[in-house]
């Protein structure tokens, strides 16, 4: 899986985390092994813009997903679709701000936007609340499963 980090902003980033954890969440969401991502870290100024072109809200958001080839997970007998996933766009300063009031890490916060950008971008949401409790469960699970791996070698 090709997973390309361009951190546009002064935060420092694990980057090598992100790329981990991003292939983890694909390969455990059966995505197809060439399949391509793209996480963009933005100041809040840029994450602005974006979230009041693409959405048409006002302010800096913590977590943008743009999907491009709508993969969606693969499912048991089926070949999973080739293509590009998409691009995450995720800005530092929002998340440092939430996992302040959320009493953890900003580590942590970037992983848990990033597994939930990649879920969106796989077609989950969560506007009603159904979809919200599968996507916020789902979402748990993949992260504690990854972060319970840390410790292991990396492959």
């Amino acid at each position: 899986m090709s997973v390309d980090v361009l951190n546009e902003t002064d935060s420092a980033v694990d980057e090598v985390e992100l790329v981990d954890l991003a292939r983890y969440v694909m390969a455990e969401m059966r995505v197809h092994p060439q399949a391509e991502l793209c996480l963009r870290l933005v100041d809040e100024a840029t994450m602005t813009v974006l979230h009041e072109k693409w959405m048409d809200l006002p302010g800096p958001t913590d977590v943008m997903s743009f999907p491009m080839d709508e993969l969606r997970p693969g499912r048991d007998g089926e070949a999973p679709e080739q293509g590009v996933l998409g691009d995450i766009v995720l800005c530092p300063t929002v998340a440092a701000k939430q996992a302040a009031e959320a009493g953890h890490a900003t580590a942590e916060e970037m992983l848990l936007l990033t597994t939930h950008g990649i879920l969106h971008l796989l077609g989950y949401d969560h506007a009603e609340p159904e979809e919200e409790k599968e996507m916020f469960e789902l979402q748990r699970q993949l992260l504690l499963t990854f972060l319970a791996g840390r410790g292991r070698p990396r492959a």
